[in-house]
């Protein structure tokens, strides 16, 4: 399977690709690495984004999950660069219950790409409790990290 590993302002990350569709993104870095056009045009993308250049990705994308889950994935794929939607409206949007959304972004296995850190809870905006939660490597400060690459969240201290 070709994989192409990358450095971001975040973390080490590595794409993964299967019949010419980016099927995970995984944290962390691989040694052996088999480079495909994809996933090049995968890393020009996801360098642009960090670079603050891109806001929507145009990629092919296979993520294997239940079919709640790749509805879940459908629909947070459309919630703009910049803009957040919550747990709760994005589970009365699929009529779903806003744990079975949680657990969906839980195991997206395409962060960034389907944004998952733009999914949060309720509460004061910016707070622990409106964050929600984040798998990601690093947890809540790389979604924080993520939320302020996109100017949802202003800098701070964390």
């Amino acid at each position: 399977m070709p994989q192409l590993s990358l450095h971001t302002p975040i973390a080490d990350i590595t794409l993964y690709e299967h019949q010419e569709k980016i099927v995970a993104l995984d944290w962390g870095w691989v040694e052996d690495q088999e480079k495909s056009p994809l996933l090049l045009e995968a890393k020009n993308q996801l360098d642009a984004y960090f670079d603050g250049q891109l806001t929507s990705f145009d990629l092919p994308l296979d993520p294997y999950g239940t079919d709640h889950q790749k509805r879940v994935w459908t629909r947070m794929a459309s919630i703009q660069y910049g803009e957040t939607m919550s747990y709760g409206a994005l589970a009365k949007n699929l009529s779903s219950s806003a744990q079975a959304v949680g657990t969906a972004c839980g195991r997206n296995p395409i962060p960034i790409i389907l944004p998952c850190h733009r999914v949060v809870a309720t509460g004061e905006k910016g707070s622990e409790k409106w964050l929600g939660g984040y798998s990601g490597d690093g947890g809540i400060w790389t979604k924080k990290a993520l939320l302020i690459l996109e100017e949802i969240l202003e800098p701070e201290l964390f």
